[in-house]
């Protein structure tokens, strides 16, 4: 038996009110997440301005709807900009090195430095701080082992000044790792990862740090950037000022750390710095720390890819990206989750 006509009309109109309201909805989220995207792309001090007056709620939800667009769109290479050049000429990227080691040229940047090639990666140690002021090493496109387990701290004896593993206890920094284990571990193998453990390798850096945004920088440049863009190469480095020493001992707490990456692909030179202070956000997003190469180099008084030529070079340090490299479709997502797993 066939259902009376209003009956049948009045289901059509809920069909219709449902496909209208859930149209109306989605347009509405579009609409809301490029609002929140374009948000949180503003001034740090807009930000600290609009998430002081804006109630609790409407400001977590912004943020954080804004934070994973934006780290999604950026990671298709949809929004943002990078730091580019055309190789040059004659160009050639060593071992660890992209475009030459970092030379002092600035009264920040410390002299009592040894320079100790490890074979997979470079350090340049200080007996004065007792820690790297800065550490090169390339990471191959290709993983060839597995992850093992992470092997103990140990004390370098090529150095007196190198502090033991047991120093950083009950001071409330951890032992940060400059070269990463999980790079090295996943391209040269276990051997390799033993060097990163010792502690001519380690920094004070506080577990926010360590364990939040360091650690994901680490896993997006090893895991992901060498997906898309092939061998990468990294300074990582330490930035003192001489306020702090660890407690109990005379060993130099940074105020912060950087990462210089390089990369080359479709003919193309490709550069990104960042710089981390040690009260870095738990749940900070890499992107926000961005800076230019030319502002490393005056913050920590070292020149960076010196053998370069000369207009390659200005045009990679004195640009300012926007965004973290652009990774593959579904790599995106897996940068999304090593945020969201590691914070």
């Amino acid at each position: 038996m066939s259902q009376p006509r209003r009956e049948r009309s009045s289901l059509s109109s809920l069909r219709r009110f449902a496909r209208r309201s859930a149209l109306f909805a989605a347009l509405a989220f579009i609409l809301f997440a490029g609002y929140a995207n374009w948000f949180v792309r503003q001034s740090k001090e807009y930000l600290r301005e609009k998430r002081e007056r804006l109630p609790p709620f409407i400001s977590a939800m912004i943020f954080s709807t804004g934070e994973v667009c934006a780290d999604l769109t950026d990671s298709f290479g949809l929004t943002g900009s990078d730091a580019t050049c055309e190789i040059p000429e004659g160009h050639k990227a060593g071992k660890t090195f992209f475009a030459g080691l970092p030379k002092a040229n600035g009264a920040k940047a410390p002299r009592d430095i040894s320079v100790v090639d490890m074979g997979e990666f470079t350090i340049a140690y200080s007996d004065r701080l007792r820690h790297p002021v800065w550490c090169a090493y390339r990471i191959p496109a290709k993983a060839l082992f597995e992850a093992t387990a992470r092997p103990n701290f140990k004390k370098d004896r090529t150095f007196s000044s190198c502090p033991a593993a047991s120093s950083y206890a009950r001071t409330g920094y951890d032992r940060g790792h400059m070269v990463p284990n999980h790079a090295i571990a996943t391209r040269f193998g276990s051997e390799a990862q033993k060097k990163t453990f010792l502690m001519t390798n380690i920094a004070p850096q506080t577990p926010e740090l360590n364990r939040g945004v360091w650690r994901e920088l680490e896993h997006r440049i090893a895991d992901l950037f060498t997906a898309r863009w092939g061998d990468v190469w990294v300074i990582v480095g330490s930035i003192s000022d001489g306020s702090e020493t660890l407690s109990g001992t005379d060993i130099d707490v940074p105020t912060g750390f950087y990462q210089v990456i390089a990369a080359q692909s479709e003919g193309k030179i490709r550069a990104l710095a960042l710089v981390f202070e040690q009260d870095v956000p738990w749940k900070a997003w890499p992107r926000h720390y961005i800076t230019s190469i030319d502002s490393l180099e005056e913050a920590t008084g070292f020149d960076f890819f010196r053998d370069l030529e000369d207009k390659a070079e200005s045009e990679l340090e004195s640009a300012t990206p926007t965004r973290l490299w652009p990774v593959g479709f579904f790599d995106a997502f897996r940068a999304l989750k090593i945020h969201l797993n590691d914070h």
